[in-house]
């Protein structure tokens, strides 16, 4: 938790509410043994007296803690307080919010004055899109460099996934978003997808939720497997080029995570476009995908990954096969896209050598 101090308190105050405000008095309001029975409490709140304006004025700042409820992250509890900001004063009877801000890295109190979308600046890089070499590929322009970067790629997967992680709590978290939040699984399944669909039945979309409950138990004895993730990565997140061979666009969903989703991102992908090829996955294809396995499984000695992989290839899946993301896609594409994302659930360890078997 932020120790809040006096000079603090008076810095903010003054930027919030004019130069001429002063800081009263302040202190704890209630503490967690004064919460009757409920003994556990997201945060202590401090009374602040001020005056501004020649008016005597009371406030209460809340500082959420972290937990293991979804708020480990300053960004998780930023989020809460934006809601409560921009709604709180909507509902009747409920407190109206006065400000809201944050601690920066120099320990100053900042005020956030009236926010309606956040931005973020970040380096331009030189390159082009992934997907453009793919695309190249798919055209019938396979060249040697093709398969080199298919390794490069694992090479950095290895390189992120060997910085691992001692949090139990943060993988089950992790697992509950992969199949439970409005990004992911079940998000896909409502909004990525009509319902009726002419591609997936409703009963086939309700045996695949029921099994994923299956994964997510199973997925509970490999909390050991922590470590740093990109998140999201894609062809239209990297970009080939530059001092360094490529680099890599818009980390997502937690900086911490699971090894096997990252792989199966791309790993889809390349399945993805050699699906286009009439006769099944395209050799060219099927030699970047197994590039990409055979090098990571080399470098990191993961064989365990397999283990985990099935619920990550449904999220991929459910994505690079939806209508609403891919709505060009042949028939034939799209439905051995959802036949995949069935079938590999029913396997305790993924087959990548013989992955075109989940297609059938």
């Amino acid at each position: 938790m932020i120790e809040i101090t006096a000079d603090m308190l008076e810095s903010y105050l003054k930027e919030a509410f004019g130069d001429g405000t002063e800081l009263v008095d302040y202190g704890d309001l209630g503490y967690l043994d004064k919460q009757g029975m409920k003994k556990f409490g997201y945060g202590k709140p401090l009374l602040v007296r001020f005056v501004a304006g020649g008016e005597e004025r009371e406030t209460v700042i809340s500082v959420m803690k972290g937990d293991n409820y979804g708020h480990q992250f300053y960004w998780d509890r930023a989020a809460i307080l934006m809601f409560q900001y921009e709604t709180s004063a909507s509902l009747s009877r409920h407190v109206k919010p006065m400000g809201i801000g944050y601690v920066g890295a120099d320990g100053s109190m900042r005020p956030v004055i009236g926010p309606r979308e956040f931005f973020i600046l970040n380096e331009k890089l030189e390159g082009y899109d992934y997907f453009h070499d793919l695309d190249r590929i798919r055209k019938g322009g396979y060249e040697d460099r093709d398969r080199e970067m298919a390794g490069n790629l694992a090479g950095w997967l290895a390189e992120i996934h060997g910085t691992r992680k001692d949090d139990s709590h943060l993988y089950m978290r992790r697992i509950r978003d992969l199949i439970g939040s409005s990004e992911c699984i079940m998000g896909l399944v409502d909004e990525a997808y009509a319902h009726p669909s002419e591609y997936f039945s409703r009963d086939r979309f309700i045996r695949l939720e029921k099994r994923l409950i299956d994964w997510r138990w199973k997925l509970a004895h490999y909390t050991g497997r922590l470590c740093a993730v990109h998140g999201d990565f894609h062809p239209w997140n990297v970009l080939v080029g530059g001092p360094e061979g490529f680099s890599v666009l818009d980390r997502s969903r937690g900086e911490w995570g699971e090894a096997a989703g990252d792989l199966c991102c791309m790993a889809a992908n390349y399945i993805l476009f050699g699906l286009y090829d009439d006769g099944g996955v395209s050799e060219h294809f099927r030699t970047l995908y197994m590039t990409l396995f055979e090098k990571y499984l080399e470098l990191t000695g993961d064989s365990e990954i397999l283990e985990v992989m099935g619920p990550f290839f449904v999220f991929r899946g459910l994505v690079i096969a939806s209508p609403v993301w891919y709505p060009d896609h042949p028939v034939k594409v799209r439905e051995s896209l959802l036949r995949f994302i069935e079938n590999v659930l029913e396997d305790e360890v993924f087959d990548y050598a013989r992955f075109e078997r989940y297609m059938r």
